[in-house]
């Protein structure tokens, strides 16, 4: 890695690691807190698609591009799903515990090529096999400790993994002939009106909030929506998908690091192993569809991804 490109996912890093600790310091609830992250991030994207990717973004519902760009918007339902899932449960588990359970995502991207037909090598089942038991230790632990909110927690970050692997297969299909711009525009702004539509149906407060959880969000917004997302892609550049994807687990011990020294959260003794476990495992799985065949890709199909950043 050239000092530039190792001085980007740095700061990627960073950016990402950051999301659960924000999230946990808002003075807000964690519906209002996934809606402005992505509102704040579809107002700033819009006016550049329209500017620059107007062509583009009217082709993505032209007739001759219509399935893209329904799989853009179900690709901000599945995002939308990840948020409603995952935002709450950084307030009822440890950061540490929701970033580590969410990353499992490669693990449920896996499973969803297994279904699309795609054979997993016997080193993705094995990481697989791992994941999922350090979940289970890493629940178990929250289980032992007598804590409920601190299970919930676990299971919501579960379930915003599989909804963000959801997400990022249908993502795949819209990179496929779609710039970043004109799809996360489409992607956040379906994810907003649905989060919005959950957040009034429910009587969640979107106003009101003290500066500091105001400014809290803007980071959300400026940080892990759009700076880590934008770095990544520019990485992608020089680095593999595969060595991306491994790097983006070091979300988790930074997001535990930023926790601890910011908000004074210290990971439960307990689900450490199981954390480790499911890093690993995740690790494995990520390598192991890696040396998996591939089949072959259309002519006008891009580089390999990683998975897109929340």
């Amino acid at each position: 890695m050239d000092p530039g490109t190792a001085g980007a996912v740095a700061v990627a890093l960073l950016a990402i690691s950051s999301s659960g600790p924000l999230i946990a310091y808002a003075a807000a609830p964690a519906l209002a807190v996934a809606f402005w992250r992505n509102a704040g991030a579809t107002v700033l994207l819009t006016p550049v698609s329209l500017i620059r990717r107007r062509a583009e973004l009217v082709g993505l519902f032209a007739r001759a591009g219509r399935r893209t760009g329904w799989y853009a918007v179900l690709a901000g339902v599945a995002l939308a799903a990840h948020f409603a899932a995952w935002t709450p449960s950084t307030k009822l588990t440890s950061v540490a515990a929701s970033t580590a359970l969410v990353t499992s995502q490669p693990v449920w991207q896996g499973l969803i090529a297994l279904g699309q037909g795609r054979r997993l090598s016997a080193l993705s089942w094995l990481g697989i096999g791992l994941a999922v038991a350090g979940a289970v230790l890493t629940t178990g632990a929250d289980l032992g400790g007598g804590s409920g909110r601190a299970v919930l927690g676990d299971v919501l970050a579960l379930l915003g993994g599989m909804a963000a692997a959801v997400y990022t297969a249908f993502g795949e299909r819209v990179r496929s002939t779609a710039s970043t711009t004109t799809y996360t525009t489409v992607c956040y702004g379906v994810c907003s009106v649905l989060l919005l539509a959950v957040c009034l149906a429910g009587g969640v407060r979107l106003t009101g909030f003290n500066p500091a959880t105001w400014l809290a969000i803007l980071a959300l917004v400026f940080g892990p929506q759009l700076l880590g997302h934008s770095l990544l892609n520019y990485a992608l550049q020089r680095i593999s998908a595969t060595t991306i994807s491994v790097l983006i687990l070091l979300e988790t011990p930074g997001a535990a690091l930023i926790a601890w020294l910011w908000l004074g959260q210290t990971p439960r003794t307990a689900a450490l192993p199981g954390l480790l476990l499911l890093m690993a495992g995740v690790a494995v799985v990520v390598l192991g569809n890696a040396r998996t065949p591939r089949r072959p890709a259309p002519v006008s199909a891009p580089p390999e991804t990683a998975p897109l950043r929340k």
